[in-house]
This record gives structure tokens, sequence and C-alpha cells, in this order.
């Protein structure tokens, strides 16, 4: 039986190798959305996020849940006294908003920092504080009671430990970024070990597939 020419031969392998790359690339689409979509499930079985909060941003103007409603927010609790972990999360935060801002064609994003800490951040302290970070991250505060409900709806951890001869205190609590979708239904979570590389790349597939 004869053989097809060289060029024939090399064009017919061309074709085979992009049909069977084609392939693995849908395969490969089809298990990342599966992963995603049992992450989803597994993250909404936790009921975390679900409810309104009632606290006020910086300038003193009441702000709740349902207020961001229409646009995807990242979320961070903690507080300004905190020494390293939580400046860093928030450079980190500020730095995965700033890469997605790149892309016009995303949908909005808002970035907010909850206190934990109350008694000593203020609107006041708060203005401070964020002036470091992203400019549109907005500082949210309250009462202990509102402050309190608020973390227990995303079920972070807050615990105040003893005051020092200055009346100082540290306050321990859960170090994670939530991420909540414009329909105000939390999709994701975001632990220490995450840089803002991975972080703005997990916001934006779940943007994708919104």
């Amino acid at each position: 039986q004869p053989r097809l020419p060289l060029r024939q031969r090399l064009a017919v392998a061309s074709a085979v190798a992009g049909v069977a790359t084609a392939g693995w690339l849908y395969l490969r689409h089809q298990k990342e959305q599966q992963q995603r979509a049992r992450r989803l499930r597994q993250l909404r079985q936790l009921s975390l996020g679900q409810g309104d909060f009632e606290l006020c941003d910086t300038s003193g103007t009441p702000r709740r849940k349902a207020d961001f409603l229409g646009q995807w927010v990242l979320l961070y609790f903690g507080f300004t006294h905190c020494p390293d972990v939580c400046p860093e999360e928030l450079e980190k935060l500020s730095r995965a908003v700033e890469l997605l801002e790149r892309d016009p064609a995303l949908p909005p994003l808002q970035p907010l920092f909850v206190t934990v800490d109350p008694e000593r951040d203020d609107a006041a302290a708060l203005a401070r504080y964020l002036r470091d970070f992203h400019p549109r991250l907005l500082g949210l505060t309250g009462t202990a009671e509102q402050v309190r409900e608020a973390a227990a709806k995303f079920r972070v951890y807050v615990s105040t430990g003893p005051r020092d001869a200055d009346g100082d205190y540290v306050v321990d609590h859960s170090v994670l970024t939530f991420l909540v979708d414009p329909d105000g239904i939390f999709r994701d979570c975001y632990g220490r070990s995450r840089t803002a590389e991975e972080l703005a790349r997990s916001v934006r597939a779940h943007m994708d597939t919104y």
C-alpha cells in the first residue's frame, strides 16, 4: 500500500494532535467546572453570610449588607491595632482588587473591612487606618453588639485578650477574606496561604461562572 507524501502525513498528524488537544482541554474545562460546582455546594451548606447586618461607614452613614446587592464584595474582618496579620491581608486584598480592575469588562467589586474591635475602631480611626490601602476599601464599624452579629453571620471567631498595664489588648480572630456575589450569597473564602494573584484568579472564575 503506497504511503502518503510526507506533507500529507504531517498534516494528518497535526490534525489528530489538534483534535486530541481540543478533547483534553474540553475534559479539563468540564472537570474544573465540576470541581467549582462541588465546592460551591459545600460552601453553601455552611450557610455563611446569610441575613443582613447593620453597621456604619467612616462617614457615619448606616450601611447594610443589602446596600451592596448588585456588586461583588470582598470582605475582611480585622482591627486597626493588629501588628502584622491584618495589614498583610489588607495589602493582599488591595492588590487583588487592583489586578481585577485592570479588566474594565469585569463587573463591579467592592472591598470591605469590618472591624472586630469597635471599642477602639470608631469611624475616624478606620478612616485614618484605611488610607494606606486601596482607595475604595470601605471601613465599617458599629456598636459591640452590631459588630458581634455581623461577625457571627460569617462564623468569624473573635476573642478579646487581656489588657496590659497600659490598657492595650489584642483581638484574636479568624483570618479569612470572604467573597459575596451580587445576590448577597457567600461564594468563597480565602486564608492566609492564598496570594493576591490566586485570590484575583478565583474571584474572576466566580464572576465568569455567575
